[in-house]
């Protein structure tokens, strides 16, 4: 197979799969009969990258592997194209997502610590059903209360690689959120 080949046939796949493919994923799935080495594969991959730079989509690469998706300035503007709105998650929500996010593993405990206030089981169970968190473990303490962390998923939906594409948080920036810090921004955000 010829390099012109290998690129319409990775070009292909990945147009036809729904989720991301990564190098090995490509090569263990669609080459088995074939002669094709990693590099060659990656080489591919580099030079479709390359080649969709320009274009409406681009080729990006995320935590589960290769994908194409639209570029990021266009999407205000096909987000027209589905009846559907995207859902809008609550401000708890996304706290919540961030503590996981930034501290797992984490118990639910020590993010109702943080946050002040405690977490609904529905926000636990949105984020779960949304294939953004999961139970890695439980801490060895009294009640074992369970461990959250992120998935794959969750770095495929903010297209990450991995979490160190985060933004850094200074210490000092994020004070810990009590009770009383909620209220005063409640009543500041009512003025």
């Amino acid at each position: 197979m010829n390099s012109s080949q290998l690129k319409q046939l990775i070009e292909a796949a990945l147009f036809a799969y729904q989720q991301p493919l990564s190098a090995e994923q490509i090569k263990e799935r669609l080459l088995t009969e074939q002669d094709v080495s990693l590099n060659a594969i990656k080489k591919a991959l580099t030079e479709l990258s390359s080649d969709y730079r320009e274009r409406g989509v681009v080729l990006a690469k995320v935590a589960s592997g290769y994908r194409f998706q639209t570029r990021e300035e266009l999407g205000r503007m096909l987000a027209n194209l589905w009846q559907e709105k995207p859902p809008r998650y609550s401000q708890a929500l996304l706290e919540t997502l961030a503590l996981i996010v930034y501290r797992q593993p984490i118990t639910r405990g020590e993010i109702e610590k943080v946050r002040g206030v405690s977490v609904s089981s529905q926000i636990m169970k949105t984020l779960q059903e949304r294939g953004w968190i999961k139970v890695i473990g439980v801490k060895e303490v009294p009640g074992r209360p369970q461990l959250y962390g992120t998935t794959a998923e969750f770095l495929d939906d903010f297209n990450l690689s991995d979490l160190q594409q985060l933004p850094a948080i200074e210490p000092s920036s994020t004070p810990e959120r009590t009770a009383e810090t909620a209220t005063n921004e409640r009543e500041i955000l009512n003025d």
